[in-house]
């Protein structure tokens, strides 16, 4: 796809803190991303109860609670799906698994089944979070969007010695690269 204008990316965060430098990913994929590519960001993971499928499925209480509708809702309206997202302990952070959880749902038929997806971000340590982001890739391939494997960024966070990701040029054009090249997946 050469045309960008009609391209929706939804951007998930894996990390509540107010200054992460996955969340500096994100306001940095925000201002880079090509032309007419429209990112929306949703940054209310937090409010996701825990999985739990009574819950999803109590037609007394109106299905699945509204912060879980409105996930739901951007991802149905989204072409592709771009996850920024540190490493906890060596695996996914506890959010962005639970946000996996809810979006895999209905069984077979999510909101972002069959939409090109990929997973970047930044960790301590020298390979940036990769544990995690290969867990991420992992899970959602399960849950059914479709992986873009080979779209990687996985940064020590040690590049940007305490510096915002947006003043790191080689980091800059590596996220809008991966942006750029998620959005060329769109069939």
């Amino acid at each position: 796809m050469s045309d960008f204008s009609k391209a929706n990316v939804l951007v998930l965060l894996g990390s509540l803190r107010a200054a992460s430098i996955n969340r500096q990913l994100v306001e940095l994929a925000l201002e880079t991303a090509p032309d007419g590519v429209h990112l929306e960001f949703f940054d209310r993971l937090g409010e996701l109860p825990f999985y739990n499928e009574d819950i999803d499925n109590d037609p007394e209480h109106g299905g699945a609670p509204e912060p879980v509708a409105a996930l739901r809702r951007v991802a149905a309206d989204a072409d592709v799906a771009l996850v920024v997202t540190p490493e906890y302990n060596g695996s996914i952070p506890g959010v962005l698994k639970n946000a996996i959880d809810w979006l895999s749902r209905p069984y077979g038929n999510s909101a972002l089944k069959d939409k090109p997806l990929a997973v970047v971000g930044a960790a301590l340590g020298r390979y940036g979070g990769q544990w995690a982001h290969d867990e991420t890739r992992k899970s959602f391939g399960i849950a059914g969007p479709r992986v873009v494997e080979d779209l990687k960024l996985s940064v020590p966070s040690a590049t940007f010695d305490g510096k915002h990701p947006r003043e790191n040029a080689e980091v800059a054009a590596s996220l809008r690269d991966v942006i750029g090249k998620l959005v060329a997946e769109i069939g």
